[in-house]
């Protein structure tokens, strides 16, 4: 009888102990399980060198989202970066986007600058107005090779 029930609480504590390592496993992983929380906006860049899926979305230093996805338009060749922003956050139609470093070689993240109009967007527009990541390769070729 002492043996079962010795067997009953490991057995129970090992489940705990799962559950606990999956609950950390999704929160760790920034995932969703039960609905998001976001609706989708995407934005065209000539340039979105560095910028991963899963980069953050800021507007004045706040994370109010994140990159969903990265592709490349074949007929105009631009970037389109699928973007995941909070329900709660509502941007007009004319807000800029901008990729940017997080210090001076850190991560990139996408910064969205708020506009005046009382257009809002709606999940599945565009972000129009971009301005793409800076290209410090390019910088310092076109500094050495006296382009600036």
């Amino acid at each position: 009888m002492k043996k079962s029930t010795t067997e009953i609480s490991v057995g129970v504590f090992v489940l705990i102990g799962l559950l606990c390592v999956g609950y950390l496993t999704i929160k760790l992983g920034q995932m969703e399980l039960l609905g998001d929380d976001y609706y989708l906006l995407s934005a065209r860049f000539d340039n979105v060198s560095g910028l991963r899926p899963g980069a953050q979305v800021e507007m004045a230093g706040v994370k109010i989202g994140q990159v969903d996805s990265i592709t490349l338009d074949r007929e105009t060749l631009f970037a389109i970066v699928g973007l995941k922003i909070q329900n709660s956050m509502e941007l007009s139609d004319d807000a800029i986007a901008s990729v940017k470093t997080s210090g001076i070689i850190g991560d990139k993240y996408v910064k969205i600058i708020a506009g005046g109009s009382d257009d809002m967007l709606k999940p599945g527009d565009m972000i129009t107005d971009t301005e793409s990541a800076v290209d410090i390769e390019e910088l310092i070729s076109k500094y050495v090779f006296g382009g600036v």
